[in-house]
């Protein structure tokens, strides 16, 4: 993933308002610097950072994502909590909002999705097997 700036967030009155977005963000194709910017607004804001690992946690097994994420989310807590009392502590959380929201399902696989979901409502064989 390329070099991207910090956020620069401003306080929100009301932390737990921004939770509630993600969920609406990461279903829209290329929202990473949103979704960090969020993730910053949160914890600037006086969020609970455990709040923002929970939101996150909910947003990756929503999706059906890899290992892959599912460890680089797992690292950026562990860092996040190295981290914990340090200006830096908030970056590997903003990162991975940002990581989730730039692996956020494409307008292809959903459409894919929806047409194998078709396909086995009306009972078809999604795969022939050549050999019978």
């Amino acid at each position: 993933m390329p070099a991207r700036r910090l956020p620069e967030p401003d306080r929100h009155p009301e932390p737990a308002a921004l939770l509630a977005e993600l969920p609406a963000l990461l279903d829209r194709q290329q929202q990473v610097d949103e979704a960090r910017l969020l993730a910053a607004r949160f914890l600037v804001s006086g969020g609970d950072p455990r709040e923002l690992v929970a939101a996150l946690g909910a947003a990756l097994v929503r999706e059906n994502r890899n290992f892959h994420t599912i460890q680089c989310l797992e690292a950026a807590v562990r860092q996040h909590a190295l981290l914990a009392g340090s200006d830096d502590a908030s970056l590997p959380l903003v990162a991975a909002a940002g990581y989730l929201a730039a692996h956020a399902a494409t307008s292809r696989s959903q459409r894919q999705t929806f047409e194998i979901a078709r396909r086995l409502q009306r009972g078809e064989q999604l795969y022939a097997d050549d050999a019978v």
